[in-house]
């Protein structure tokens, strides 16, 4: 699965789209950004609540493809900035971390 396809295949809403489009090497789930940094895997989606411009950074540190902000939460203008300046998409959906691991997991190992 590519990035661009996330927002379609998740029903979430794509609110930083200027990245490059790449295979999805697999998933994190993590609200623990410092387990993030440990676990996460180069080329994957991060999926978490953590809605802040820190999240981005673990993302940029791993070479994440996307973060996945997960229960509507609110996206602050910072940490858009922050994605958009480091490439990485940002998406945010209603359902939980549960629900979008479940979803992804499939279709990602």
């Amino acid at each position: 699965m590519k990035t661009s396809e996330l927002a379609a295949f998740l029903g979430a809403t794509c609110v930083q789209d200027r990245y490059e489009d790449r295979e999805i090497s697999g998933g994190y789930t993590s609200d623990l950004l410092s387990d993030a940094m440990a676990n996460a895997l180069e080329n994957g989606v991060l999926i978490t609540i953590q809605a802040h411009k820190n999240t981005v950074a673990v993302g940029t540190l791993k070479d994440l493809n996307a973060v996945i902000i997960c229960n509507n939460r609110t996206i602050p203008d910072d940490m858009i900035k922050a994605a958009r300046e480091e490439g990485i998409a940002l998406f945010v959906t209603a359902e939980n971390q549960f629900t979008v691991s479940g979803k992804l997991y499939p279709v990602l190992v």
